[in-house]
């Protein structure tokens, strides 16, 4: 079957790509599907989802990402360990080295967009190396009309090289992997490393960059809508249950992962979702259990028995990072369209395991911006051998620091004016440990945070008596329908109340020591934001 007619007016060697072997324009996913297994790229599982493997990296590189340091954009990027320059010489050196491996070989092209609403949507090109990474950003994108395909001119593009791997002391990477962003010449490379989610990731970064510029918000949440039209933003670390509260059988999903907020309202990034799948439950999460059972999702590293055909999603032997990457058509109650109109309610997501944040509580403008900027969650030591069970709290600037190009001051500036302009009501929520931290307290139960969820978007919360915590400044509300009353206040659930106040006083000084970090005394959107005592 031929595809050229698929094929854009704007040819890969306006990137300098020639003498390859040849261009698979715009495959659909049934092409896809039959390039990948007759390459040997993956297998079909029962019901006819693809299954992949991605060799030793089977999560993000973070200390691998870098952006070129040139004179465009070198004032304006965020340095640091997330965002680590490069110099031009050197992209120069290892962007020619791969179009020299890339001679006589095959290549896939996906050209797609980025960005819901047409008037901020960026036209993209993923170049891969093989057809399932291919197929990935054929699910996670949003994709071109076939009238669009002839006269699709990029504005990034993304070239996806797994096999071909970096010699750090040459190339002056830090690994064998390497993701580069060029934002002078609108290029991303990505080589060494099999993980899709650099792909997405990139554009996302490519993202964060450009739309604040435009006064459009970039966030890194999930977001759903009401039938009356209410949206509702769900900002969270891994772990902290965002993907799984957004999924709501009584409102629609626009987006899991990234999302835009402008003058005309929010509107999803992407074309798809990308969850993690370790132990998914089809009672807790049955919209994205039925995804892992469809033709088209891609399944990295999850569990697969080869004579049954079945899969495992319990099994962690690989990695406890296992993900499906499939297209919003495979969830049932998706937002068509992906634009929506300005949200109502912010719910911040945070899984405390030190056992003292309130279960939910109501966010002034001022301490919505901390919790923004401070991206709070805890990760417990315990799951690792050899070490306590003493709560490690994790920070990660505007809930996604690794994929934000510019100050996080800059992404707190937008949001404040969004906030007060459209008066949105924000909340923390605590899905975490109350009663003593972990491996003491228990585990805040699920059906409690949805009903105090349900509670805060539907209004019941808005008259309802608020208490202020004395040490992380924030109300809590007296009362909640569905909810025991004792459990709102977390000092309460304690035995020991001494214990308690030593245990908030020990997290409110983590958190002031984070966010000085970000030199508040000379931004005002961050003076005056702190906690406790200090």
């Amino acid at each position: 079957m031929s595809y050229e007619k698929y094929e854009s007016s704007y040819g890969l060697e306006n990137h300098g790509i020639r003498n390859i072997g040849r261009a698979y324009w715009n495959l659909h996913t049934p092409a896809l599907y039959e390039e990948i297994i007759r390459r040997g790229e993956g297998s079909i599982a029962h019901l006819g989802p693809i299954v992949v493997r991605t060799g030793q990296y089977t999560g993000r590189a973070a200390k691998d990402k870098f952006i070129v340091e040139e004179p465009l954009s070198k004032d304006m990027i965020w340095w640091g360990d997330s965002n680590q320059p490069f110099k031009q010489a050197r992209f120069e050196n290892l962007f020619h080295k791969i179009l020299a491996y890339l001679q006589g070989k095959d290549l896939f092209v996906q050209n797609c967009y980025a960005g819901a609403d047409p008037d901020y949507r960026m036209p993209i090109r993923i170049i891969t190396e093989t057809a399932w990474h291919n197929l990935f950003a054929r699910n996670m994108f949003i994709q071109a009309n076939v009238d669009e395909l002839k006269s699709h001119v990029p504005v990034f593009n993304v070239l996806h090289v797994p096999n071909f791997k970096a010699l750090p002391e040459v190339d002056g990477t830090n690994s064998e992997a390497f993701v580069v962003l060029n934002l002078e010449k609108k290029m991303v490379i990505i080589g060494g490393t099999s993980y899709a989610g650099e792909i997405k990731k990139s554009i996302f970064t490519i993202l964060n960059y450009i739309l604040p510029q435009r006064k459009v918000l970039s966030m890194h949440c999930s977001a759903n809508i009401g039938a009356n039209g209410d949206t509702a933003l769900f900002f969270g670390l891994s772990g902290t249950g965002k993907t799984t509260l957004s999924a709501d059988h009584d409102r629609m999903l626009i987006g899991d992962d990234e999302h835009g907020w402008s003058e005309n309202g929010v509107f999803n990034f992407e074309g798809g979702c990308y969850a993690k799948v370790i132990r998914l439950s089809p009672d807790k999460e049955p919209e994205i259990y039925q995804t892992t059972r469809k033709f088209g999702t891609i399944l990295e590293n999850v569990g697969f028995d080869n004579i049954s055909g079945r899969l495992e999603l319990n099994d962690d032997r690989l990695t406890e990072n296992t993900r499906a990457a499939y297209p919003l058509s495979h969830i049932p109650n998706v937002y068509k369209g992906s634009i929506a109109g300005h949200p109502r309610n912010i719910i911040m997501l945070t899984c405390d395991a030190f056992g003292v944040m309130p279960p939910i509580s109501r966010l002034s403008t001022e301490m919505a911006l901390f919790h923004f900027i401070s991206g709070y969650t805890a990760k417990v030591g315990g799951t690792e051998k050899g070490m306590g069970n003493e709560p490690k709290a994790t920070f990660s600037a505007c809930f996604g620091a690794p994929f934000m190009a510019l100050h996080p001051a800059a992404y707190a500036e937008l949001l404040s004016e969004k906030v007060q302009k459209h008066e949105v009501n924000c909340w923390l929520v605590n899905t975490g440990w109350t009663g003593g931290p972990y491996g003491e307290g228990k585990r805040i139960d699920i059906d409690h945070t949805r009903a105090m969820i349900k509670a805060a978007i539907s209004g019941s919360l808005d008259e309802m008596e608020m208490k202020s915590d004395p040490v992380f400044r924030v109300s809590v509300p007296a009362g909640c329908p569905g909810v025991p009353s004792e459990i709102l206040c977390p000092r309460n659930m304690w035995p020991d109340k001494s214990r308690y106040d030593g245990m908030a006083d020990k997290l409110a000084a983590l958190f002031n020591e984070n966010i000085r970090k970000f030199d508040v005394k000379n931004s005002p959107i961050l003076d005056s934001l702190l906690v406790g005592n200090m």
